[in-house]
């Protein structure tokens, strides 16, 4: 993902509204970071995958919390060659059905099955490749502001604080937005809008909430509120920060969550990339 996205950046960046300076080395590991103008506000997307790690005896332990069904497509590459195999369990772990032994350590991801259709998009990984493809449109138009492609979202964390303190040091931002993907549940539903998440198992200040919402509102933009007890993202590491910079999470809704089934409506990413455009203009 850092080559592709260092790939892109260098063909695209010379037709953006503004040319941005490109921020990455060994001191920020995989960490991609574009900045534009004088920034006020950063834009936090992540680039890492949930999937699974092979162990011994045709074993695999998962990465992040992926869905595993009986049958799921996976696919990867050791130091043999290509894998391509399906997933089993049995008493409650989980293998692969390859017909040799994979090398311990190989990860393994859903297997690619792009679908689009009028309405939506479906697909392996939206979460969070849909993250990054808002990210990406914004920077076409961005005058002012920070993009930070960071990894390490879907196990754990890691890479967001060393990034909190470079932005700090140079930049001293005080606003973050999480480009990320939410879920569809009984109060958010596909192509009503992006959703704009007061709380999951974080809780944002409520002064930002309040400003940013005035500013969702008077945008004309369709929207939906999230609040939900439990999920993360990088603002988890935003807000554990030592750092005063305010956070929200504002992505478009998926059905089918950590599945090779992941489904988005397409309506929605329309007003994600609006919404965010918007925000970055007036927060």
């Amino acid at each position: 993902m850092k080559e592709f996205l260092l790939d892109y950046i260098a063909t695209q960046k010379h037709g953006w509204k503004v040319m941005p300076e490109v921020v990455y080395g060994s001191e920020f590991q995989d960490v991609v970071m574009l900045v534009f103008g004088k920034p006020r506000t950063a834009i936090f997307a992540h680039v890492d995958t949930i999937g699974f790690t092979v162990r011994y005896a045709n074993q695999l332990v998962p990465i992040g919390g992926p869905e595993a069904e009986l049958g799921f497509e996976l696919t990867g590459e050791d130091s043999i060659g290509p894998i391509d195999c399906k997933l089993l369990a049995q008493e409650g772990r989980l293998f692969h059905d390859f017909p040799r032994g994979i090398d311990r350590g190989t990860s393994l991801v859903f297997k690619s099955n792009f679908r689009l259709t009028e309405e939506y998009v479906q697909t392996p990984y939206l979460d969070n490749r849909l993250g990054v493809y808002n990210a990406l449109k914004v920077a076409e138009q961005l005058e002012d502001g920070v993009i930070a492609f960071t990894t390490y979202e879907e196990h754990g964390g890691g890479s967001v604080p060393f990034v909190l303190k470079y932005l700090e040091a140079c930049f001293q931002i005080r606003n973050a937005l999480v480009s990320d993907i939410t879920w569809v549940t009984e109060g958010v539903q596909p192509g009503k809008g992006v959703v704009i998440s007061l709380r999951d198992r974080n809780i944002p200040r409520k002064v930002f909430l309040d400003k940013l919402l005035q500013l969702a509102a008077e945008s004309g933009i369709p929207y939906q509120l999230e609040v939900e007890g439990g999920g993360s993202s990088d603002g988890r590491e935003i807000q554990m920060s030592p750092f005063p910079i305010d956070w929200c999470f504002i992505g478009a809704p998926e059905d089918h969550v950590h599945s090779p089934d992941e489904r988005v409506h397409l309506k929605d990413i329309d007003a994600m990339i609006e919404m965010y455009s918007y925000l970055m203009k007036n927060l």
